[in-house]
Parts: C-alpha cells; sequence; structure tokens
C-alpha cells in the first residue's frame, strides 16, 4: 500500500498500528528501576491479545502481516525475554509469574514453528515475508540461547515441571498442552538454522550447532530429555515424536567416528583431512597446469583440423595445440547434444537433513556424554514407544517422524559400535552383567523387524526417496550390529545374532526389494546411492557368509497363484461360490498368495546384482570417486571384483563409459590419489578387467560393437559363454472346464432347458445364440447329403457282362460336421466355460480327440450318426428355453441343479502288476489275521528243540539273511489275496433270489440223478426231498481221507473250490511248519490219485455240477510252482456259480 510520503508498505497500516500499540501496552525498560524491565497494567491480557492476532489474522486469513509486524517491533528480544529475566529461578511459588512466562512461550512458540514452501498455499505476502522471517527466525535464536540475564531454556522447562510432576492418568488436558508446549518451544530453537540460498549477516557460530549444544548442556536440557525418554510409556506417552524431533536436530549429520576420539586423535583427524584435502587441491592444479594456458599463451588462436573423411573443421583456443586428445575432447564437446534441464524442485526433506556438520571439541564432549547416557538409558524405552506408535498410526504422528525414527535408530547403533570400539582401543573392560547390545536390543526384536520391512517396501512403492534412504542405512546398521554380536565370543550373543540373522534371511519379498532398489536407480542423489551402495554390500557379504555356514538356509517365499485361474474362470463364467462347484476355490479372492520354503542358493541370489541396472547405479556412484572416502571406494571395488570374478558376468562391465572411467580411475588427468589405501587395489582390478576385455575382444569380435550398448542377461551370456542360454519352458498344461452333471433332471429337454438358463442369468446370451446357427448349418449339410443319398440307386451295376450279378450299396454315414469357434473368446468359452461345455453335449456337438489330451486348439465335431432330426430337436429345446426359461424355487437358480461329476473311483493294485523283485515293497497293505480252519486250531505246537549256542553272524551273513527273508516275505505277499479286496458275493442277494435257485437246483439235480439211474439200469428212483436235504446237510471232509462215494466226490470237490477261493489252501500252505506243508503235500496226492482212479466219475459229476473243469484242477495242481491270480467266482448253497451264469 502506497503511504502519504510516497513508500509503499507491503502490512496494511491498520494491522501494524493495532500490532505496535500492544506490543507498546506491554511494558518497556523503567529508567528509574536500574534499567529493569516494567510490565504494564494488563501486560498479561496483551500478550493474549497478541496470541489471538497472530492465530485469527495470520492463520485463518494465511498471511504473515503480524508476524512482520512483531519482528519489525522487536518483541522477542525488547519484551519477551526481560519479561522471563523478571522470573527468579528460586521463585516457583508465583503463579502470576509462571503465567506471564507461559503467555510468553505461547508468542514464541508460534513465531518460531518452523515455516513450509507450500506452493498450492503460497501466497504474494509468502513471497514478501518469508525470507525476512526466516532471517527474523535466527535471530530469534542467537537471542533465546544467548541471552545474559537468564536461562530461557531453562525457564521454558520450570514452566512444565509442575505438569511432569503429576501422575499421568490425573493430568488434565491443559497439562499435556503445557508439557506439548515446551518440547515444541525445545524442538524449535533446535532446528532453526540460517537458510542455505541467504547470506547471514550475524556470527554464525553464536546459532552454530555447537552453540546450541552447549545451550542444552549448560541449561540443562539434556537432563530433561534423558528423563523424558527412559520414562516413556510409564509416565510419558504422547511426548515420544517431540522428544525424538529435538534428539533428532541435536545429532544430524554429526560425525559418529569423530564424537568418541579423544582430543588428541581428533586433532590428528583434523591434521589428516587438511593434508588430504591438501593433496587432492595439489593433483588437481598438476593435472590443470599440465594442459592449461600460460602467461605466453594470452592470445587467441584458432586451427584447422583434418578430419579421417578429408573434411576440416576450427577449433579455437591455444589448449587445442597440446595433444591429439585435447583436440578431440574439443570436437566431442561441439558434438555432444545437451537438452535443456528443468530446474530441480525444492526438496524440504533434502533441506531437513542439511550438510554435515562440524562442532568443536567442547560440544563433542558434551554431545557424547548424552549420547552415552541416553544409549545406556532411554534408547530401548523412547524407540519401542515411537516405533508401537508408527505401528498404530496415532493420530499425533506425522510422515516426516517416520524418517527421523529410521535415521536416528541407524545414527545411534552406530555410536554404539563406535563405542564399543574406542573402549576396545583404550582397553576398557564393561560390566558383564548387562551387555552393551543388550542396551540397543529394542530394536533387535522381531516386531521392529515387521516394521523395518513394510517401511521399506511401502517408501519403494510410494517413491519416497528419502525416508527409504533412512530405511536402507538402519537396515545396514542392524546387520552390522548383529555381525558383531555374532563374532564377540559370547554365546549367549552368538545365539541372538544366528536368530537374528534367520529372521533377517528368511523373507524372500526383503531379497526381491533390495535388488529392485539398486536397479531401479534414477537419479534419487548422492544420499541415496551412498545408502543403497552401502546396504547391497554388507547384505551380500554377511548373506553369503551366513549361507556358507548354514548349508540348509530356507527361505520363504509368496508367489501368487490363484490370480490367473480365477481371471481363466472368470472368462469362462464358472462361479466357484456354488459348493457343488468347489474344489478349494471358495477362498480364491481373499488367498491370491501362496507360501513356501526353498532352499536358498546364495550363488543365484547374487546373480540378481549383476544386471546392466544395478552395474549402472554403482558406476553412477563411482563417478564421484574423488570424494569417496576409503570405505566407500573399497565398497565399489568388492562390487566390481564380485561382477567380474565371482559371477563370471564381466561382460557386462565392458562397455566403453565403463571402461573408460575405470582407466581416468589410474591413468586419466584426475586420478585417485596415490598415497590412498585403496589406489593398489583399484589400480590390480582394472588392469585384470581390461585384460579379460581384451581376452574376451580376441574370442569374440562381435564384442567390438556391443561395447557401444548395454547387455541384456541373454547377449551377456552368449558373449561370456559363446552359445546361447538352453531354457526349458515348464508351463503347466492348462486344464478344461470342469465336467458338470445334473442332479436329479433325466429328460433332454429338461436339461437343455437348465443349461440354457445357467448361462442366461451369466449374461452369456452370445454363446446360445452362436451354437443355435451352428446347429442350423448342420442340419441343413445333413439333410442336403440325405436327399443326395436318397437319390442315388440302391444296386452299383457291374462293368462285365460275363453273368456279373449287381452288388447291392452299402448304406453310408454322413461326414463329420466340424465346429470352428469364431473368436478366441469363443475358443476359450468352449474350452473353459463348463456350462457352455455341457450344453454343446448335449445338442450333439463332440469332442474329437481323447478328453486327456484336450487343449483349446482342440477340433469339435458333430459325428455322422446324430441325424438332421436330432439336431432340429436340440435347436427346439434351445428355442424354446430361450422364450420360457425354466423357474425354480425362491432363491434357487438354474445352475444350482447341475454339480461337478465326481472324479473315477482309483484302480485297486493287483498282484499281477507287480514284478518279482524282493526288495520292492508291496504295493497292497496286508489284509489282517487270515481265517485258519477249524481242524489247525485244534493243533498243538510241538515243543521247541532247545537254542544251540551259535557264534554270532558276520555282516555279510546278517546282510544274506535278511535279503532271503525279504525274498521269502515277497513270495508269501504275492500268494496273499488280500481279504481287503474280497467281499462275499452273498451279500449280494436277497431272500427271496436264494428260495428260487435253491428250487431250480433241487430240480435240476433230481433231474440228473434220474438221468444217471437209467443209464446204470436202476430201477431205484431219489427222492427230491431227500435229495436236497442230502445237499443242505452235507458238511467239510479233511482233504487226506479219500472220498468213495459220489456224494462224497461232489462234497470234497465243493469243499475244495470254496476254500480255493477263500485263500485258506494258500493260507495253509504257507503259513504252517514244514511239518504241514508236507502232510500238505501227502493230501495232495492222494487226492490227485483218487481222482485220476475215477476219472470218468469225476467227469459225470463235474458236468453235473458246473464247478471245475480240467484245465482249473489243473491250475490248482501247479499252484505252488507259479501262483497266478483266479478270476473271482462266487459260491452260492454250496455251488460254484461261474460268472457266464450271471448273464
Amino acid at each position: 500500500m502506497e503511504l502519504a510520503d510516497g513508500t509503499i508498505d507491503i502490512v496494511h497500516p491498520e494491522v501494524r498500528a493495532h500490532v505496535n500499540s500492544l506490543v507498546s501496552a506491554l511494558g518497556g525498560i523503567s529508567a528509574d528501576d536500574d534499567g529493569r524491565y516494567q510490565l504494564g497494567d494488563d501486560a498479561l491480557e496483551v500478550l493474549r491479545d497478541l496470541k489471538r492476532w497472530i492465530r485469527f489474522y495470520d492463520e485463518k486469513t494465511n498471511r504473515m502481516d503480524v508476524a512482520r509486524c512483531i519482528h519489525e517491533a522487536n518483541l522477542i528480544e525488547g519484551d519477551l525475554l526481560p519479561i522471563l529475566a523478571t522470573w527468579p529461578e528460586n521463585a516457583m511459588d508465583s503463579k502470576f509469574k509462571s503465567r506471564m512466562a507461559l503467555a510468553c512461550f505461547e508468542l514464541m512458540v508460534a513465531l518460531t514453528w518452523p515455516m513450509e514452501r507450500d506452493r498450492e498455499r503460497m501466497t504474494v505476502n509468502h513471497h514478501r515475508h518469508m525470507p525476512v522471517l526466516e532471517l527474523a527466525q535466527v535471530a530469534y535464536k542467537r537471542a533465546i540461547i544467548n541471552f545474559d540475564g537468564a536461562r530461557v531454556l531453562h525457564t521454558a522447562v520450570r514452566v512444565a515441571l509442575p505438569c511432569m510432576a503429576i501422575p499421568i492418568g490425573d493430568r488434565t488436558q491443559r497439562d499435556q498442552g503445557i508439557i506439548k508446549l515446551v518440547l515444541f518451544f525445545l524442538r524449535n530453537v533446535a532446528m532453526i538454522e540460517p537458510p542455505p540460498d541467504v547470506k547471514y549477516d550475524g556470527d554464525e557460530s553464536q546459532i552454530s550447532r555447537s552453540a546450541t549444544i552447549d545451550a542444552f548442556s549448560y541449561q540443562d536440557i539434556f537432563l530433561v530429555l534423558l528423563t523424558l525418554a527412559s520414562n516413556m510409556g510409564d509416565d510419558f506417552r504422547a511426548e515420544d515424536t517431540s522428544v525424538m524431533e529435538i534428539i533428532y536436530h541435536l545429532v544430524k549429520q554429526v560425525d559418529i567416528e569423530k564424537l568418541f576420539m579423544n582430543e588428541h586423535q581428533l586433532s590428528k583427524a583434523k591434521a589428516g583431512e587438511l593434508a588430504t584435502m591438501m593433496n587432492k587441491e595439489s593433483s588437481m592444479l598438476k593435472a590443470y597446469n599440465r594442459k592449461g594456458p600460460t602467461r605466453h599463451s594470452r592470445f587467441g588462436t584458432m586451427i584447422w583440423v583434418k578430419r579421417e573423411d578429408g573434411k576440416m573443421s576450427s577449433l579455437s583456443g591455444q589448449d587445442a595445440l597440446a595433444d591429439a586428445s585435447m583436440r578431440n575432447q574439443k570436437l566431442d564437446n561441439t558434438k555432444t547434444f545437451r537438452p535443456p534441464r528443468r530446474a530441480r524442485k525444492a526438496d524440504k526433506d533434502e533441506k531437513d537433513l542439511g550438510l554435515p556438520t562440524k562442532l568443536n571439541s567442547r560440544a563433542y564432549d558434551q554431545l557424547r556424554s548424552f549420547v552415552e547416557e541416553f544409549l545406556d538409558s532411554g534408547f530401548n524405552p523412547l524407540f519401542q514407544h515411537v516405533r508401537k506408535s508408527i505401528d498404530r498410526e496415532a493420530p499425533y504422528l506425522m510422515q516426516y517422524h517416520r524418517r527421523q525414527f529410521f535415521y536416528l535408530v541407524a545414527w545411534f547403533l552406530e555410536a554404539e559400535r563406535m563405542r564399543r570400539k574406542a573402549r576396545k582401543q583404550a582397553g576398557k573392560k564393561t560390566d558383564e552383567d548387562v551387555s552393551s547390545f543388550n542396551l540397543v536390543a529394542g530394536v533387535l526384536n522381531q516386531e521392529m523387524f515387521i516394521t523395518l520391512n513394510k517401511a521399506l517396501h511401502e517408501s519403494l512403492d510410494m517413491k519416497d526417496w528419502h525416508e527409504l534412504t533412512a530405511v536402507m542405512r538402519c537396515f545396514t546398521q542392524i546387520l552390522l550390529t548383529v555381525q558383531e554380536m555374532s563374532e564377540s565370543g559370547n554365546e549367549d550373543n552368538e545365539e541372538i545374532a544366528e536368530n537374528v540373522l534367520s529372521r533377517l534371511f528368511y523373507e524372500e519379498a526383503t531379497h526381491d526389494a533390495i535388488a529392485n532398489i539398486i536397479r531401479n536407480y534414477k537419479d534419487q542423489g548422492f544420499n541415496y546411492l551412498d545408502a543403497a551402495t552401502e546396504l547391497v554390500h554388507h547384505f551380500l557379504r554377511i548373506l553369503e557368509g551366513y549361507s556358507k555356514q548354514n548349508i540348509d538356509m530356507q527361505v520363504r517365499s509368496r508367489k501368487r497363484t490363484r490370480r490367473k485361474k480365477k481371471a481363466a474362470q472368470d472368462a469362462a463364467g464358472i462361479d466357484n461360490d456354488n459348493e457343488e462347484n468347489d474344489d478349494s476355490d471358495n477362498d480364491a479372492q481373499t488367498a491370491e498368495r501362496t507360501t513356501k520354503e526353498r532352499k536358498f542358493d546364495f550363488h543365484r541370489f547374487a546373480s540378481r546384482f549383476t544386471p546392466q541396472g544395478a552395474v549402472d547405479t554403482f558406476v553412477a556412484f563411482t563417478k564421484f570417486y574423488r570424494d569417496m572416502n576409503d570405505e566407500q571406494l573399497k565398497r565399489m571395488h568388492r562390487y566390481f571384483y564380485r561382477v567380474a570374478f565371482k559371477q563370471d558376468a564381466s561382460v557386462m562391465l565392458f562397455r566403453v563409459d565403463i571402461i573408460h572411467l575405470f582407466y581416468n580411475m589410474i591413468k586419466g588427468p584426475a586420478a585417485l590419489d596415490k598415497s590412498s589405501s585403496m589406489f593398489k587395489e583399484w589400480e590390480e582390478l582394472v588392469k585384470q578387467i581390461l585384460r579379460k576385455c581384451f581376452k574376451k575382444v580376441e574370442q569374440r569380435p562381435e564384442l567390438i560393437v556391443e561395447m557401444l550398448f548395454s547387455k541384456l542377461s541373454g547377449i551377456a551370456f552368449f558373449l561370456e559363454y559363446g552359445y546361447e542360454r538352453q531354457t526349458v519352458t515348464s508351463a503347466s498344461k492348462a486344464r478344461p472346464g470342469a465336467e458338470l452333471v445334473f442332479k436329479d433332471t433325466e429328460e433332454l429337454d429338461r436339461q437343455i432347458a437348465i443349461v440354457v438358463g445357467a448361462l442366461l442369468d451369466k449374461n452369456q446370451a452370445e454363446h446360445i445364440a452362436w451354437l443355435k446357427k451352428v446347429l442350423g448349418e448342420a442340419e441343413t449339410e445333413r439333410r442336403g447329403w440325405a436327399d443326395a443319398e436318397e437319390a442315388m440307386p440302391p444296386v452299383e451295376p457291374t462293368h462285365d457282362d460275363e453273368g456279373e450279378q449287381p452288388t447291392q450299396r452299402e448304406p453310408k454315414m454322413p461326414p463329420m460336421f466340424y465346429v470352428r469357434p469364431d473368436d478366441n473368446a469363443r475358443r476359450t468359452a468352449m474350452f473353459k466355460n463348463s456350462y457352455f461345455r455341457l450344453l454343446m453335449n448335449l445338442s450333439g456337438v463332440q469332442l474329437l480327440s481323447p478328453a486327456s489330451e484336450e487343449t483349446p486348439e482342440s477340433a469339435w465335431i458333430i459325428p455322422g450318426d446324430v441325424s438332421a432330426d436330432a439336431l432340429k430337436d436340440a435347436i427346439h429345446f434351445i428355442s424354446q428355453a430361450e422364450f420360457s426359461p425354466p423357474t425354480f424355487d425362491e432363491g434357487v437358480l438354474a445352475e444350482h441343479q447341475l454339480k461337478r461329476k465326481p472324479p473315477p473311483p482309483k484302480k485297486a493294485a493287483f498282484d499281477d502288476d507287480e514284478d518279482d523283485d524282493p526288495d520292492v515293497v508291496p504295493l497292497f497293505p496286508k489284509g489282517g489275521p487270515t481265517t485258519r480252519k477249524v481242524i489247525d486250531e485244534n493243533k498243538k505246537d510241538k515243543p521247541k528243540k532247545p537254542r544251540k549256542n551259535r557264534r554270532p553272524l558276520t555282516e555279510a551273513q546278517k546282510e544274506e539273511a535278511r535279503r532271503k527273508r525279504k525274498k521269502t516275505e515277497r513270495e508269501k505277499l504275492n500268494r496273499i489275496k488280500s481279504a481287503d479286496f474280497v467281499r462275499d458275493s452273498d451279500d449280494e442277494f436277497t431272500l427271496e433270489e436264494d428260495e428260487a435257485f435253491f428250487a431250480r437246483e433241487r430240480e435240476i439235480a433230481a433231474q440228473a440223478a434220474h438221468a444217471r439211474a437209467t443209464a446204470l439200469g436202476e430201477d431205484t428212483l431219489v427222492d427230491k426231498s431227500d435229495h436236497a436235504s442230502t445237499l443242505r446237510k452235507r458238511t467239510r471232509a479233511p482233504k487226506a481221507a479219500v472220498a468213495s462215494s459220489d456224494d462224497d466226490e461232489v462234497s470234497d470237490e465243493d469243499d475244495f473250490i470254496r476254500k480255493a477261493m477263500d485263500g485258506t489252501i494258500e493260507e495253509d500252505e504257507t503259513g504252517e511248519t514244514s511239518q504241514d506243508d508236507s502232510d500238505g503235500e501227502a493230501r495232495k496226492r492222494r487226492r490227485v490219485s483218487a481222482e485220476s482212479e475215477d476219472e470218468d466219475e469225476d467227469k459225470d459229476e463235474d458236468e453235473e455240477m458246473g464247478g471245475m473243469d480240467k484245465e482249473a484242477e489243473k491250475a490248482d495242481e501247479d499252484e505252488d510252482v507259479a501262483p497266478v491270480a483266479a478270476r473271482r467266482s462266487r459260491a452260492r448253497g454250496g455251488f460254484l456259480m461261474d460268472s457266464d451264469d450271471d448273464e
């Protein structure tokens, strides 16, 4: 706004007038009271009015006019700090002074609050006021930490002490607000720094990190932070992030190695840094002076350069006279296309981290004392509570808190390692009761690893590179800490380290994330490169050692298995919600991942870090070799050595820019310093890589061309080995849709109606229309073929006239009609859609190839036996179902009338399918105890002979006995017909069927007896009833007794057949002792001799009983020589029924 005198005021005059009047009413320096500050009458109300102006004018209207007016009125330095000085440190009972101090800090918190440059909310006022207010905040910080009248930070803590003393359960909302207010004030003071793009006119030593640490130590703020951190979770809960922020802004970018050095070591380190910088400068000057201008080359120069094609090019500058390489470089610079680059966006996170901080020796001592005490008492409580707040996503948690959490965990873990290293060098012994690893155990548990992995994946997916950098540094420090635990020599620590490493390396998803991080680098900055390469270096190194110690290392992989299957089912129209159509697919939506364990192969895993993307990331970091320390140079050296020699992927390094970079590192104008400890190793590595490159060019001349480009894995493999990688595709064969059957319906028209209704419910009417069209074409073709056949003559005339008669023409079948899909969607439906396949089968469409060999390209046909009338009926049924679909009860659909066809029962394993190898385990179980004959049950076991003392068997004899025992057992099992696969056929008949059967048998037996009596001249007739009773009362006779009568012979044969079917003969022959076996053989010989004497009579009896023929007897006699699986027969009522009788 333009004023009367012509000047422009960027703040509204009324706002400035109100603010100035309030500042004047607050009070001032009294000339009568030795220069002390004198409060106004309503000083407390004035402070509250100023706070209202800031809240309701600046914040509500998104302006900064009030803050600008307060800065110009010098409120903090001229009024608020003197007001705080009027409250003596020993006066704790003055409520008015306490309220005045609280009002002052409320204003100072608002004025020192960090400003964010949000482009969406910034206005013209922000661009006008923010540069001024940023410098104003720096002035506020200088005045607060250097104020001589009072310890301002200590006064802020005094304001919050009464609230802190109240138990957490009794604190009010106001008490919690006061504690948070004081912590915010300390946070603001700690984080205020001079803006990087603005020159600060004052003394930076008064606002430096060293001055801040000195003020925090002198005013006892470190003790307050230690108290809050050690009691976090008990007496304090919501203050965890505020305490963490204060600590973060105190220790960020502090060199930890120098932190734990004594004064002598620190001065030596600084001298070494100075010498290193001077050496770099001298080498740079030497390289520049070697081809740089001199005092005699100040005149302009232009030369002509003749190129290979005969054309001339002009170059200006005397540096072109130095040598040919310089002239070529100047030519290349003129040809290089440099596209215009847009300015990088200002990154507040990168600004928040800042540059590495240099502290003085006093600040190092004060900070080291605080860090050691924090590690001893406050590390575990604070970071465990912050981790829980992150896991439960507390409402007061901001996004940057996660980044600060992981950064601080990494920083303090490294600090603990450095402290342990310093104590070891100094020869100090630690307390054995509390190990130094126990002090950081709060971040080495499974909960922390879960949070770490979650943050790693989320930051990678959301492309939050600064948070990902902090997560990677935290991961690296955890690995290094666990490695030190494994090398500590303490058994408990080594066991814990083994457990921690197994958990860190167990998830394959973590391996994938680290590999993706290093492969997908794209201009994320130097800090990201440093963190990523450091993580990969230590992860590979520690994982390699762990995998060598644990050869059977397992990793858990999660793979998506049902997504493709579900997509295919959706395309086919199959609904898995139906219980009848369920094949463990009801959870296809929720269980999209399957988890399995597999053996870990480190060489295979390390090969994931050899593709061109990973190599390019390390090459991009190596380009900063002049700014690297020895540890970073060693990291790069180890990676390139692993790629070239351990993984045999040196071809990935054979690229022109990479070779040029390696050469410049050793022989170039800006080479590595030869005094560096890594120069010799790099020189040897580059020499070996170049030697391999030259040899590979001789072997593969095509490498000359490939050195200009990045290499894919296939090309790299060919260049390395001279042949293409042999890959075997193991894609699983696609399975057709499940075969469906009807639950109750049997009529064809009803079945077609149900299937059509199911397709209509799934909005797949296009398949129905297409099938009707195909059936119509097939019907037309069949009727045309039938008409042509009718027009043909029924007989075929002969061409010879020598008396041959014309032959009758045989009727032909119509040709097959091929059903071809019209597009890929139809082909997929014919292969996967179970309802559509069922409708085609009902309409007469069949698969040409066997069902087991079906593929999506298999042919479908309408066979010749399907008539035109059948096709017409199918079309009629489909059309009828389309216009009037079937209806069912409420809630029942057409698809509910179908179910998946059950799989066929598995076939039993028979003895004939087995081989005679005695070492093969039998494929069927034993059927339990075999039923023994009654005659054998009464026998008593013979007394056993006393066992003689024998010599112990040798191993060879034991093995021979074991082999014979297995062979005997195998032969025994081959002769057993397991009772598990035999069932009584008598159970298959009812009582009425048995009575009818017995009646027919009695009639047949009577007729046979009458015929035999007539043939022998006997006049006596056998009574039917007596003969039937004789048959029913007949009992089994022992085999040793030889039957003399016809009835006895029939009974013996019946008994023998029945025993053969029950398996008792084989059981008796194989289960008894040697004496029983000989007895059985004698019985068999006596029975065979008796049968040879009465051969004719036996023949008549066999014909009469219909039981066994001679071949069956021969098979029974030779059963011991070669056991044969007999066909299963049925015995009923004492008679043997052949299977042909059933038909």
